[in-house]
Order: structure tokens, then C-alpha cells, then sequence
């Protein structure tokens, strides 16, 4: 096999250097559809625009092949923006592959190792190891789990990232002080990769179209063109009818092969393709959720090898929060998944058994939660979705449609150059052998570990900023630091924050429009992450956004209405807003006794002097310096029939809901019992939100 890897190695450097036709500016999405509608014949027409498909395009226009690519929604809008963040080989597989000497498992984990070192080299801005601890309960079980701790390891080989450890008792809570004391014996600490997914994706699809593969998001295929093969007269495919989403426009685009990268709608376009196909695609769901930062330690994970149901729940530091998850339930195919409050609730009573009782797990404390659908590849006699195999497989249609289906998001390349073998073959493309190896992904070229500092002396941004578009944008981050407004501050110079508590900048919206972002929800969701990490903050910054981005692309006033709809509605249904808004609602009944009732009412009488009934920012700001924004934003959380006061029944309610732990860190609540506890209010209140919570 090394041999075989040095030989290609040496064949990728007699190519010389890869041409990169857009090596600074990007053609806009025009040029692209442009090019997707003028080209006569395309050598690969990808369908999906995924880790899967956009590695696939990527693989494709590096051997050299005309390349084009199609996404009905967004990059990385499906499964690959909704993983749990990982780069890893899987722990759980190798496993099941000593367990029942499954050599097929045991080469998927090989491979997936492979994989993520090749990760962790090609995007060093956007990926970094991740130390994860598996804390121990019994005595029996330490030596079981540190010798398949070690195989990982040895499984590896030289690419193990850093090498696994066993910490006792005392050390592992010294390093993870939230963990349950009672009965702990020690832990073992391995590393895997973690990566920002959504934006590793964009990267690949965006390295694809530097390379000049013609890419374009919003851009459906309505049905396949098919032509009868001279030889034989079969039908055979020859490209797609498309559509362009936005304008509504219909073309055809060409090609001598068509692959289907469609994730969990493999199977409808399959059907496209022949009507009698049987399904292959069992699909899963697997929830997310995440809390706040202080649920773990910065820089190191948790594994829960046993859950009550036989699950395996991570719970991982991401972006300066928490993502606990995730589930595995079996599920219909849609587009817009929806976290449900049972999944959400299952995660929490998990995590609840891991961290100490000091430790209050609330439901409140929830920021954002989100489903994923796993595009799990089935052998129709399987039991349940765990036991299907995460492996992939490439499937060639009787017309030559190419489908590549399941696999994981690590290996998102190796499948990719299966693929495109499988489809050179099939179809007598000339090429050579992949060339992705090694190959650097947009923005890691110029990235190094000391960029940030650059940005903070050459333009004035803030540290976190900075930090924040080096981790990315990688070499990138100076063309969006270049757009940065001056804020009219001593410090920083430049950089206006969407939200306060977030280091995403006003500048980073201008550089989306550049990255194929078309609509609001692709800002707040891929280009940066926002609503992943906290739903309320991305609420807040939608007016702002929708500002920015209708300059941009010159929306008129209805356009911008329909866009900040859109978006509210996302974060409602995929972003677990509602979960989280129905805990206030659904939480009617005021579980508080008379002399809590008492206390709160007083409480609430402070602020409406006149006895009203109600209060309205205008009472609050008699009392408190506010700036009248955020005083609406602050009583809004609480105003449960929209109708702009506070009535005592509301507040009531709020109370006797920050009590149980359905709803923590409600401003309004924090503020007032501020102003009941006579602190000095001469200065004026801060109104961030303590804790970083909605």
C-alpha cells in the first residue's frame, strides 16, 4: 500500500502544480449560472452540495475534468451543517469490529483515521484535535476500555493524533471539575479531530469552483435528461433540467455522467432516474443541543459509552459553548427536521447523570437545538438503525446514474475519490488518479497559529474578533478585516459586532454575499454560526443582517420583510426556538406558594408604581437606566400575548418558571430582583445576558 501511495504521490507531482483559474476573486453566482447554461457538455454533473458532493466536485476538477456542481438549497444546508462537529474514526466501530472480528469495521475505522489526519492538515483554520475523556465507574471496566482506547491508537499509527492517557480519579476532576464524584474510579482521555462543519464544507465546495468547477446553490433539478446510447439504444443519462431558485429561471445542463451526492434524498432522485428503483436510504435523526460554555471545560470533551438506552451521548466544547447529543431515532426524509422536546429533554436527563449534583442542569438553559438526518445506506434485512453499517456505497444505475450514499462526514474524500474511479471508469473519462490528498483546503494555505495577532495590530480589532476570523476565514480573514467598518471607538477601531456577546462582525455579512450566502438564513446558520449557538442572539441580530444583505444584493422592502420571516421561522421550527418559547407558555400553571406570591408581587408593584396591572418600558425605565432597545427586547422575552406590557399574571408566571429551572438567565427577572435588593443604581445596568443564556 505505501508503495502504491509513493507512486501516486510521485505521478501528482510530475502533473506539476494545479491550475487555479480564481485564485483571488470568485466568479459571482451569475458567471457560475452563466457557465452552467453555456457550457455544451459538462465531464461531471453533481447533484448535492454537501461534504460528499463538493468533495466529489473537488476530486473531479483536480483530475482535471470539466466539472459542475448543483445544490437546491444552500452548501452544506442538509446533514453536514447539523453533525455533531467530530472528525473522528469511530471509537464506537472499532468496537463492534473486535467485538465480533469484523474485519469490514475494523478497515472503515483505518480509513476514517486516515482521513481525519488528512482533515486536520488540508483546513488547519477550521479543525484542531479535541482531548475527549470517558470517565470511569467501575474498576473492571478501566482496563476494557483503555485496551480499546489503545487499539485506536495503534490503529492509527502514525497518525494518532496525540497519544491516549489514563487519569486518576483526583486529576480527572481537576481537569473536568462538572463530573459526577460519587463511584468515580479514574478516565481515560483520547483525541480526536473538531472542526466548525458547515464552514469546512464551504470551504470544499468554494477550493472546487477556485479550481474552476462551475458551482451553484439554490439551484434544483427538476428532472434528468436521458438519451438512447448509439451502440446499444439503452436510455442513458446525459444531464439535468435545473432550476434556478431565486429567478426561477429552467436550463439543461450537460454531461457525460451525472452523480447523485444527495444524502438523505438519495433515493428521490434514484426515482428520477427509474421509478422501480428500490430504496436504499433508512434515514435517522440524531438531535443536538447546546448550552452554555461553563457546562465544560474548554478544552476538553466527554464521552458517555453507556447511556440508558445504549446511545453514545458527546459532550464537546464548540465555539466557546456546549454540544451535547446526540440521538439516533429512525425518521421521515425532509428538509426542514425539527428538534423534538422529547429528544431535547432525553439529552439533558443523560447529561444530568455525568455532571455533579452542585451542578443544576436546566432546561432553560438550552440555546439552540437542531436534527440531523443520517443518510444511513441499508441491507434490507437489518434490525435497527445502529446496527447498519456507517460504510458507504457506490451504485451505478442500468443509465449510468452514479450514487454515492451513506458514509460519514471524515471521510467525506476518500468516498468522493471512489466515486469519481467508479464514474471514469464507467463512462471513459480520461483522468488521472485523485489528487485531494494533501491538497490545501481555501483559506489554510496562508493560515498560521499566530494570524490573529497580525489582524489585531494591522487593522484594530478586537483579540476574540480576531481570533475568531483567523479560526474562519484562515488567509481569507484579511479581505473580510479589510471590509470591517470603523466603530468610531477608541478600541476597537474596526468591527462592528452583530451581537455583543459574539465576535461576529458586521463585515463578515458583505464577505457571505461573496460566498454564495443568498438568503438570511445562510448567514446565520453557515456562514456564521449564530443560530447554531444561540437562537435568541440570532433573533436579535436578523434586522441588522437583513440591512446589510439587502444592500448587498438590493432587495426591495418586500424581499427584506419575506427574508427576515424566513429566517424568524427557522429559528422557531430547526433552531428549537419553539422548544424553548412553549417552555414559558406550556408552563402556566404559577407553582409558587402565597409567600413567594407575596414577595413577587411586591416585586413587580416597585416598577408599576401606578398599580396598573402591568408594566411597560416605560415604568422600567423610571426605575432603571436602560437603552430603550434593549429594555423591548428584555420585556418582550417575557410578554407571552405580544400585546407590548407586562401584565402581573406574565410575571407571575416567569417567576414561578425561573424557579423550576425551565427558564434561566430571563433578564427582566435578574433585573429586578437587582432593583429589590437595593444595590447602588446610580450607574446604569448592564443588560448582557449573564451567562451567555437566551
Amino acid at each position: 500500500h505505501a508503495t502504491d501511495r509513493l507512486a501516486r504521490l510521485a505521478y501528482v507531482e510530475a502533473q506539476g502544480e494545479l491550475k487555479v483559474p480564481f485564485k483571488d476573486a470568485l466568479p459571482t453566482r451569475e458567471e457560475q449560472l452563466s457557465t452552467l447554461r453555456n457550457t455544451e457538455e459538462f465531464d461531471v454533473l453533481v447533484v448535492g452540495g454537501g461534504a460528499t458532493g463538493s468533495g466529489c466536485a473537488l476530486d473531479a476538477v483536480t483530475r482535471n475534468l470539466k466539472t459542475a456542481l448543483v445544490e437546491r438549497s444552500d452548501f452544506s444546508s442538509g446533514t453536514s451543517s447539523r453533525s455533531t462537529k467530530l472528525i473522528h474514526g469511530g471509537v464506537r466501530y472499532l468496537q463492534k469490529a473486535i467485538m465480533k472480528l469484523d474485519y469490514e469495521q475494523y478497515m472503515m475505522v483505518k480509513e476514517a483515521l486516515h482521513e481525519r489526519a488528512n482533515l486536520l492538515n488540508i483546513a488547519p483554520h477550521l479543525s484542531a484535535p479535541l482531548p475527549i475523556m470517558l470517565p470511569v465507574y467501575k474498576w473492571w471496566q478501566l482496563p476494557y476500555y483503555w485496551a480499546g482506547i489503545k487499539m485506536y491508537d495503534l490503529v492509527a499509527g502514525s497518525q494518532c493524533l496525540k497519544s491516549s492517557y489514563v487519569l486518576s480519579k483526583s486529576k480527572a476532576l481537576e481537569l473536568f471539575p462538572m463530573l459526577k464524584k460519587d463511584k468515580l474510579v479514574g478516565a481515560i482521555v483520547y483525541y480526536d479531530g473538531q472542526h466548525n462543519d458547515a464552514r469546512m464544507n464551504l470551504a470544499i465546495a468554494l477550493t472546487a469552483a477556485r479550481h474552476g468547477a462551475a458551482i451553484a446553490n439554490y439551484t434544483e433539478v427538476v428532472h434528468l435528461l436521458k438519451k438512447p446510447d448509439p451502440k446499444t439504444g439503452q436510455e442513458k443519462v446525459c444531464g439535468a433540467h435545473c432550476r434556478d431558485i431565486i429567478t426561477g429561471q429552467e436550463f439543461d445542463v450537460r454531461a457525460r455522467c451525472v452523480i447523485n451526492a444527495t444524502g438523505p434524498f438519495t433515493d428521490s432522485l434514484r426515482k428520477m432516474d427509474n421509478q422501480k428503483t428500490a430504496n436504499i436510504c433508512q434515514p435517522s435523526a440524531g438531535v443536538h443541543i447546546v448550552i452554555p460554555g461553563y457546562y465544560s471545560p474548554d478544552n476538553m470533551g466527554l464521552l458517555d459509552p453507556a447511556t440508558s438506552d445504549g446511545r453514545v451521548i458527546f459532550f464537546l466544547p464548540w465555539e466557546k459553548m456546549t454540544v451535547a447529543g446526540t440521538t439516533d431515532t429512525p425518521t421521515e426524509v425532509t428538509a426542514h427536521p425539527i428538534p423534538v422536546e422529547d429528544d431535547i429533554n432525553f439529552i439533558l436527563s443523560e447529561v444530568r447523570n455525568y455532571l455533579s449534583p452542585d451542578v443544576e442542569v436546566r432546561r432553560g438553559d438550552v440555546l439552540a437545538a437542531w436534527s440531523g438526518i443520517r443518510p444511513l445506506v441499508t441491507d434490507p434485512n437489518s434490525k435497527d438503525t445502529q446496527s447498519i453499517c456507517r460504510n458507504h456505497i457506490v451504485n451505478i444505475s442500468d443509465s449510468g446514474l452514479i450514487t454515492i450514499a451513506g458514509g460519514k462526514w471524515t471521510t467525506y474524500r476518500s468516498m468522493a475519490e471512489e466515486t469519481l474511479d467508479t464514474a471514469i471508469k464507467a463512462h471513459n473519462l480520461s483522468a488521472g488518479p485523485s489528487r485531494t490528498v494533501g491538497l490545501m483546503l481555501d483559506g489554510g494555505k496562508d493560515w498560521t497559529p499566530t494570524l490573529y495577532i497580525r489582524l489585531v495590530q494591522d487593522y484594530g480589532l478586537e483579540n476574540e474578533v480576531a481570533q475568531h476570523l483567523a479560526a474562519t476565514y484562515g488567509g481569507r480573514a484579511f479581505e473580510v478585516a479589510k471590509m470591517a467598518q470603523v466603530t468610531g471607538k477608541r478600541w476597537p477601531i474596526v468591527g462592528k459586532r452583530l451581537v455583543s456577546e459574539f465576535p461576529y462582525i458586521e463585515s463578515e455579512v458583505q464577505y457571505a454575499v461573496k460566498e454564495y450566502a443568498c438568503t438570511v438564513i445562510d448567514v446565520i446558520a453557515r456562514r456564521t454560526r449564530l443560530g447554531f449557538l444561540n437562537v435568541q442572539a440570532a433573533d436579535e441580530a436578523l434586522p441588522r443582517i437583513v440591512e446589510i444583505m439587502g444592500n448587498e444584493l438590493q432587495w426591495t422592502e418586500q424581499k427584506k420583510k419575506e427574508e427576515l420571516e424566513a429566517a424568524k421561522k427557522y429559528l422557531h421550527l430547526e433552531m428549537g426556538y419553539k422548544a424553548r418559547s412553549e417552555q414559558l407558555s406550556k408552563t402556566t400553571e404559577i407553582s409558587l406558594t402565597a409567600p413567594e406570591i407575596a414577595r413577587y408581587k411586591k416585586r413587580f408593584y416597585k416598577f408599576d408604581k401606578e398599580s396598573k396591572g402591568f408594566i411597560t418600558t416605560v415604568d422600567v425605565q423610571q426605575v432603571l437606566e436602560i437603552d430603550e432597545n434593549a429594555l423591548h427586547e428584555i420585556l418582550n422575552e417575557v410578554d407571552l400575548n405580544k400585546n407590548g406590557q407586562v401584565e402581573l399574571d406574565e410575571f407571575l408566571q416567569l417567576m414561578s418558571a425561573v424557579q423550576r429551572g425551565q427558564i434561566s438567565d430571563s433578564r427582566l427577572a435578574i433585573l429586578m430582583k437587582t432593583v429589590e435588593e437595593g444595590l447602588d443604581l446610580r450607574g446604569p445596568v448592564s443588560v448582557d445576558r449573564s451567562g451567555g443564556g437566551v
